[in-house]
């Protein structure tokens, strides 16, 4: 029961409860409002992380066609000069060294 004043103790009883519930509620209110910021920004997180592996995967399909391109676009008179090339510098005789050596080498 609250102290006599000339106010009714009725509403002085039912302030004090109102001071008392607000009080108590803000420490939960307080978590709530915690709660919502971290929950606001996990999404936001999950959200640059998507919009990242969608930029990844446009950047990969774009380096998979650049390469595809250039593929195709190889020069096939180049390709066979080069064969040429290659044949004429004994690849064929330096792989046989290396069988004759290997097969010595093995013999002892």
């Amino acid at each position: 029961m609250a102290f006599p004043t000339a106010v009714n103790s009725q509403i002085t009883d039912a302030v004090t409860q109102s001071n008392v519930k607000v009080l108590g509620e803000a420490p939960a209110m307080a978590m709530g409002s915690i709660y919502q910021s971290m929950a606001h920004s996990t999404g936001i997180l999950y959200e640059n992380a998507v919009s990242s592996q969608q930029q990844m995967t446009t950047l990969a399909q774009s380096v998979s066609n650049i390469g595809a391109i250039q593929i195709y676009s190889v020069d096939t008179m180049a390709g066979a000069g080069f064969a040429e090339r290659a044949s004429q510098l004994g690849v064929a005789d330096n792989l046989a060294s290396l069988l004759t050596v290997l097969r010595s080498l093995r013999d002892q």
